[in-house]
């Protein structure tokens, strides 16, 4: 009986520290809290209304109208990279784009994504587009704009039904403006190809 009951003791400290590894848990650099994607798993609410819980569509107005440098310069900073095989430096990447006045008169600009997930062994961008899709749809906003986008394309192979329909979702949602009232935003065009 004393060995049945140091034993549970034993589990139970084992899974309190268990959970305390997990609040502190890190990734590279990255704090679990600090977690980029908050919904991989489909744990919650995937419309507007969950992903404002999550935190998306918080002052993203005050993002874009910060401007395309400072964007760039933030995103630079961060060190985001691509999700792809090369890793490349996104915000040097963004940098590329040529600005206005660096462009024909009416020569537009545009902003893609690949969420193909032709990488051998890679399933990252399903997950994203089915349970976070707000969190793509609010960056495309962020980014389109330091781009000067006329419009974002993001490519979706054929057998990601469920991702697209999710994706789709949260498209109309932000055409309507169902994102927090006084944001400002609102997405001009978003096609999936």
């Amino acid at each position: 009986m004393m060995q049945a009951t140091r034993g549970v003791r034993t589990a139970s400290s084992g899974l309190k520290a268990f959970a305390r590894a997990m609040s502190t848990r890190t990734h590279g650099n990255l704090a679990d809290a600090d977690r980029i994607f908050t919904n991989l798993y489909g744990e919650h609410d995937v419309g507007v209304k969950g992903a404002i819980k999550r935190g998306d569509w918080y002052r993203t107005k005050d993002l874009v109208l910060k401007g395309r440098d400072w964007i760039i310069d933030e995103i630079k900073t961060s060190g985001l990279r691509g999700r792809g095989g090369a890793g490349f430096p996104s915000g040097l990447k963004y940098s590329f784009m040529p600005t206005p006045d660096r462009k024909a008169p009416g020569q537009p600009s545009y902003l893609v994504i690949n969420a193909d997930e032709s990488e051998p062994g890679t399933c990252k961008d399903r997950e994203i587009m089915r349970h976070d899709p707000h969190k793509l749809i609010e960056g495309c906003l962020i980014v389109g704009s330091a781009m000067y986008a006329k419009a974002a394309y993001i490519y979706i192979r054929g057998e990601f039904v469920q991702e697209a329909n999710a994706l789709e979702q949260a498209v109309q949602e932000a055409y309507k403006g169902e994102h927090p009232p006084g944001s400002g935003c609102s997405c001009a065009r978003c096609n999936q190809i």
